[in-house]
């Protein structure tokens, strides 16, 4: 299997998206905006980074949605929001990468396409446009558990009597290498410091370097290796109820 490498981020918007139900406060704007693709964001005095690519991203966590009141505004990626579009909003997946959204009361599930930054409320891993969130059942409830798959990139195209159709990557996200990302930082102290908390815990935590275009080595703390996805989502369930919140699985 192809090997894919991430980190862990969380990207800001110009306007950011909102949660469009009762009792959910509108989102705090970010401090400041930085357009390079792989430039560091600060967010409310946070810094974060954006993901290089969206392949072998598999994440489970609550899920909202947004609409009328950011309809026919701009988006971060310069589109202008259509709430009846399928979209949707993620902190961490690069523009342009469709995803598969699958609602886990209910199993009814979308593919949509990020092109929005957000949710930034804590919990929260993605924000449906009006017309995602309808079709799997969200615009009730107002939050719902999900699992945000990336789906694979189209590599060619294949011709099929007189239609044409993509020819796309083909990944099974149960089977391989997987591992679970719980944080990434430009101080290796602070990386080392998360490891050995998570040590006493977990068998295997390690700390990988990567270089993002600008410059500055990023230290992304690591935990388990596993074959199996099932086993993965169980080691993800028990760092949320640990504090971490942010967990990503990787496909290696």
């Amino acid at each position: 299997m192809k090997r894919f490498i991430f980190l862990l981020l969380i990207v800001v918007t110009i306007f950011g998206c909102a949660v469009n139900y009762k009792g959910v406060p509108r989102r705090e704007k970010p401090d400041m905006v930085l357009p390079e693709r792989l430039k560091p964001y600060s967010v409310n005095g946070v810094l974060y980074y954006p993901l290089p690519k969206g392949e072998g991203f598999v994440q489970e966590g609550m899920a909202s949605w947004y609409g009328q009141e950011f309809h026919r505004r701009k988006t971060s990626s310069g589109e202008i929001f259509n709430m009846y579009g399928k979209t949707a909003a993620h902190k961490t997946l690069p523009f342009g990468t469709y995803v598969k959204v699958e609602n886990l009361s209910n199993l009814r599930e979308i593919v949509v396409r990020i092109n929005d930054r957000g949710p930034f409320v804590k919990g929260r891993i993605i924000d449906l446009s009006y017309a995602g969130a309808q079709e799997i059942g969200l615009i009730g409830p107002g939050v719902t558990r999900v699992r945000v798959v990336a789906l694979s990139k189209e590599v060619g195209k294949i011709t099929s009597g007189n239609t044409v159709k993509p020819l796309v990557e083909a990944i099974d996200f149960h089977k391989g290498r997987f591992t679970i990302q719980v944080g990434a930082f430009e101080n290796e102290d602070n990386a080392r410091r998360l490891a050995e908390r998570l040590r006493a815990i977990f068998g295997n935590v390690t700390i990988t370097t990567y270089e993002p275009d600008n410059g500055k080595t990023l230290y992304r703390v690591r935990v388990c290796r596993s074959k199996d996805l099932t086993e993965a989502d169980q080691i993800v369930r028990r760092l949320e109820n640990l504090g971490f919140s942010d967990t990503f699985i990787v496909a290696l």
